[in-house]
This record gives structure tokens, C-alpha cells and sequence, in this order.
């Protein structure tokens, strides 16, 4: 790749707390195999919806990957992403004493921040009025202490930001810890995202008709919509100098990213904005459309969102539609979460050599064009040097991270 200025960025530490698993290999492993992790809701009482799956994140025990930070002073977000982070940390590494010596910084995105504990407040509000508000539970609300949780789970004392841009706010977070990376401004940066389950949220997409019948089926002829989840998804990001120098497995190196707003929608996409981030992805990463093996799509299995998403890759890639599928099809919408889950996944591709699948697709849908590689139904094994990860938000907020073999 040519040399666009900075440090090069690479990523050397993945953790997942997921419906698939916890930790990257059992997420990585079941996205592989194709297990799904989308069952009944359990987080809150699904009484009355007509559909009742969920992502939802089971058996998740905080003391067992919490070494600092109280469960009961934290919102389930906050430990998600507190958790994924110190996955990441012990994946790359780098122990307490050797990253309390660096410069850091943390950065997380999030769609609802913490949805259950404002939930729990309204309830208090409407049924017992706002002097009885829990005021432990008033003191964790603030989504911002989402990464201040990382912070303190590790003992990081550098900048700790959280980032609302919803579903794209994974991919913002990367794009961000790249930037600091490559400024020279941190040694070390955790990024990622996290969200919880909540009734809120399947609420909505109960009333926008986005919720799926039973399994999200992304890019098939008859998808119907998406199943919510929740998780927390991390990647510790550092130059290649210093991870060649601690002879660190090196995952994938950063290439660059692009961000953009469409203005035009508050829930449709809109494919000439989107393809126009793409393509700018592309220059600020020093690569060319040819140069992708592969797209983690966003992927939701909605129809305006597939059509929309396949039709912007057309335009920024000339025509051509690289390989592209949807973890979504197993792991369910973790809002949030999604584009680091996307992150995560692209750079075990890379690591690995294979392309997930989705796993769910039955009949790639013929309005999507022809010679649309949905890597239908099961992963296969592919030596790839460069994949696109997208996440799109509601609001328009769009973002593209690059991901390539350091040796490409």
C-alpha cells in the first residue's frame, strides 16, 4: 500500500461478548460454523410482541471477566464493553503493568447507552413517581460511561470517549483510535462498541414492521426484517513498529476509513451517499476497488437496506459486487455493537483466510442484480489481502473502516 503519511495501525488484541460466545475464538469459531445465537427473549418481558427472538448475550457472569470494576455500579453496556476491552487486552498481550506505561485512550460507540437502566427509571417514574427515582440507578444512566468503564477496567488514564452515531458507531470508533494512532497522539488505543438488550428498542422496530418473522435472513428473496441483540465487541489498536517489536500476532493492519452523513433520510438509506463514502474510503486507504476480496456488509435484512446497500457497492465498485455477506444472519442486530462485531470478524478473515458466510440465506434475491456473491449458507476457506467493513446508521450517519494483510 503506498505510504499516505503517519504510523502505520494495526490491530493485536480482539475480544467479543456475544449471543455466539464469549470471546473472539467462540465468536470467531461459531460465525465460521455457521451456529446462530438468536433464541426467546429473556432480558425483558416479551409479552404482547408478535415476534420473540433476540441476540441475546446468556450465562453472562461480570465477575468472571471484571477484575476491577463493581457489576452492581455499571449498566449491562458498560460491562459489555468493559468486558470485550479486557478480552482484547489479555488477546494482544500486553499485561496491567506494560499498558499503565503507555499512552492510551479508549473509544466506544453505542446506540441506546444504558437502555435497560432508563427503562428501569420510567417504570420507577410512572408507577411510583420521581422522588422514588433509585438514585444508584440515576448515577449510571449517562451513555458516556460506557468507555470511562474500559478506563477503569484497566487502568487507563487517557481520553475516554463514547460515541452515539448508533448502528455505524463501531466503525466511528475505529476510525477514531485510528487516527490516534497514526498521529502519534497514543501508544495504545481500545475501541469498539456496545448495547443491551431493551424492550425500547425492539419496540420500534416493532412499529417501523422491521422485525423478522423468526432468523434474519440478509440479501434472501424473502428476508423480513432484522431480530435485535446486544453485545460488546473490541480491538486494541497500536503501530506495526512497536507490535513487530514485541513480536505480537498482528490480526490486520488498518488502511483508512471514511465517514459521511446522508441528510436526506432519518431511516432510509440513501446509495449515492454511501457510495460516495465508500470510494472515499478507498482513497484515504491508498487502495484500489479491484484490490477487495471482501465486504462485511451492514447487512440488516431489511429490504430497503439490502437493495440500497448492494446498489451503492455497484456504483463505488464499477459494477462489480465483491463476495459480501452478513454476520447479521446469526448474530441478530446488536445496534451499536455492530460494525466492531463487523471489525472483529474482518480482521479474523484476514488472520484466517476465510469468508463468513450468510449462513441464514436461502435465494439470493434476484431484484439485487446480477452476480451477487452472498457466500450463501457456508463459510469458505480464502486467502484475502484487503476487506471493506460497513456500518450504516439511522439519521444517515454512514462509516467504512479498510482493513488489509500487513504484507499486502
Amino acid at each position: 500500500m503506498p505510504d499516505l503519511g503517519g504510523r502505520r495501525v494495526v490491530v493485536t488484541g480482539i475480544g467479543a461478548v456475544s449471543s455466539l460466545g464469549m470471546g473472539a475464538r467462540n465468536f470467531i469459531a461459531a460465525i465460521r460454523a455457521g451456529r446462530s445465537g438468536i433464541g426467546p427473549i429473556g432480558q425483558f418481558d416479551a409479552t404482547g410482541f408478535e415476534h420473540v427472538l433476540a441476540g441475546e448475550v446468556r450465562g453472562f457472569s461480570p465477575s468472571t471477566y471484571l477484575h476491577r470494576i463493581s457489576p452492581e455500579e455499571w449498566g449491562r453496556s458498560s460491562q459489555f464493553a468493559a468486558a470485550a476491552a479486557r478480552m482484547a487486552v489479555d488477546d494482544a498481550g500486553l499485561g496491567s503493568p506494560k499498558l499503565s506505561s503507555l499512552r492510551t485512550a479508549s473509544c466506544f460507540g453505542t446506540t441506546n447507552g444504558e437502555s435497560q437502566l432508563l427503562e428501569d427509571l420510567g417504570e420507577q417514574w410512572v408507577f411510583r413517581g420521581p422522588e422514588h427515582l433509585d438514585p444508584r440507578l440515576v448515577h449510571q444512566i449517562d451513555a458516556g460511561r460506557i468507555s470511562a468503564a474500559v478506563n477503569v477496567e484497566l487502568g487507563l488514564t487517557g481520553e475516554a470517549l463514547t460515541l452515539g452515531t448508533a448502528c455505524a458507531a463501531g466503525n466511528y470508533s475505529v476510525g477514531y483510535a485510528y487516527d490516534l494512532i497514526s498521529s502519534g497522539e497514543v501508544d495504545v488505543a481500545l475501541c469498539g462498541g456496545a448495547d443491551a438488550s431493551n424492550r425500547a428498542t425492539h419496540a420500534g422496530f416493532h412499529r417501523l414492521g422491521a422485525l423478522a418473522a423468526d432468523v434474519p435472513r440478509p440479501f434472501d428473496e424473502h428476508r423480513d426484517g432484522i431480530v435485535t441483540a446486544e453485545g460488546g465487541a473490541a480491538l486494541l489498536l497500536e503501530p506495526l513498529e512497536s507490535a513487530l517489536e514485541r513480536d505480537a500476532r498482528v490480526y490486520a493492519e488498518v488502511l483508512g476509513y471514511a465517514m459521511s452523513c446522508d441528510a436526506q433520510h432519518m431511516t432510509n438509506p440513501h446509495a449515492p451517499s454511501i457510495a460516495a463514502c465508500i470510494k472515499r474510503a478507498h482513497r484515504n486507504s491508498g487502495i484500489k476497488p479491484a484490490d477487495v476480496g471482501y465486504i462485511c456488509a451492514h447487512g440488516t435484512g431489511t429490504e430497503a437496506n439490502d437493495a440500497t446497500e448492494i446498489a451503492a457497492v455497484r456504483e463505488a465498485f464499477d459494477g462489480r459486487v465483491p463476495p459480501i455477506s452478513s454476520i447479521k444472519s446469526v448474530l441478530g442486530h446488536t445496534m451499536g455493537a455492530a460494525a466492531a462485531f463487523g471489525a472483529v470478524v474482518s480482521c479474523a478473515a484476514l488472520h484466517e483466510g476465510f469468508l463468513p458466510a450468510s449462513s441464514t440465506l436461502r435465494t439470493v434475491d434476484p431484484e439485487l442484480g446480477p452476480d451477487v456473491d452472498c457466500v450463501p449458507r457456508v463459510s469458505r476457506e480464502e486467502r484475502l489481502r484487503v476487506v471493506e467493513n460497513h456500518g450504516f446508521a439511522f439519521g444517515g450517519n454512514n462509516a467504512v473502516t479498510i482493513f488489509g494483510d500487513i504484507a499486502a
